[in-house]
């Protein structure tokens, strides 16, 4: 998939949440785009969870969104990069690919407690991520 295409579909806000694990993701301010536009993510399962408010802190498609989250449960960054890649597919638009990269920067909730757990729910969360990736992977084929 080309970058543009590629960033077409992880910047679809509200279409992250149908390959998001658990959450619900929608544009806020500024139809979610440009430095200073509006996201937000809620998770839940069951019932109990959280909204995560973020404002887009840099901007450049169709490489890279980075998003500040400004809760009190999730802190931090979030950045979504979509880095070419060469390819050579079975048609003649099939020239070039995309590479995804989802990285978070963000600071345990809950004080030292969440530091102290940190190491226990890391693999869930890792977990819940690959399935996240893994649900994308089939929503764009």
């Amino acid at each position: 998939m080309a970058p543009e295409d590629a960033w077409a579909v992880v910047m679809d806000w509200e279409r992250q949440s149908r390959w998001m694990l658990f959450t619900r993701v929608w544009a806020t301010g500024n139809a979610g785009s440009g430095v200073g536009g509006g996201v937000a993510a809620r998770t839940s399962v069951g019932g109990i969870g959280f909204t995560d408010d973020m404002v887009i802190t840099h901007w450049d498609p169709p490489r890279d969104c980075t998003v500040k989250h400004l809760g009190k449960v999730v802190r931090g960054t979030g950045t979504f990069t979509i880095e070419p890649r060469a390819y050579c597919g079975a048609g003649p638009d099939d020239l070039y690919g995309s590479a995804f990269i989802w990285s978070e920067d963000v600071v345990p909730p809950f004080g030292r407690l969440g530091v102290f757990a940190w190491p226990i729910v890391r693999p869930v969360f890792e977990a819940m991520m690959r399935i996240s990736l893994r649900r994308l992977v089939k929503e764009i084929q």
